[in-house]
């Protein structure tokens, strides 16, 4: 999804806009994560990018998302660009803890 959305639509209410623009971008992600998985993956990630405009759009994490868009609401903002290019990825193994290898231990 690569797309500018517009915070302040003639005749709607701008928290009803913001709230459905969260709403599309959650829809997009679900949809996203039914796609099955290619070969050698085992969950979706996503690279994101954020900004006011695609030529000055940042990346940055998945999980602040949200965030940044009530930040640009907050401040006035009119519309803001937002990239969420899926990506497979392959979860590496976790280390044991520290509390779990003294229970195998003991």
């Amino acid at each position: 999804m690569k797309k500018t959305f517009k915070l302040d639509i003639e005749g709607k209410h701008r928290d009803r806009v913001i709230e459905a623009t969260k709403h599309e971008i959650r829809k997009y992600v679900k949809r996203q994560r039914r796609v099955p998985f290619p070969e050698g993956v085992d969950y979706w990630d996503f690279d994101c990018k954020f900004g006011a405009s695609a030529d000055s759009a940042v990346v940055v994490h998945f999980a602040t998302i949200t965030s940044l868009i009530n930040e640009v609401a907050q401040n006035g903002g009119t519309s803001f660009y937002l990239e969420l290019l899926a990506k497979g990825v392959h979860r590496a193994p976790r280390a044991p803890r520290a509390d779990e290898a003294e229970q195998d231990r003991g």
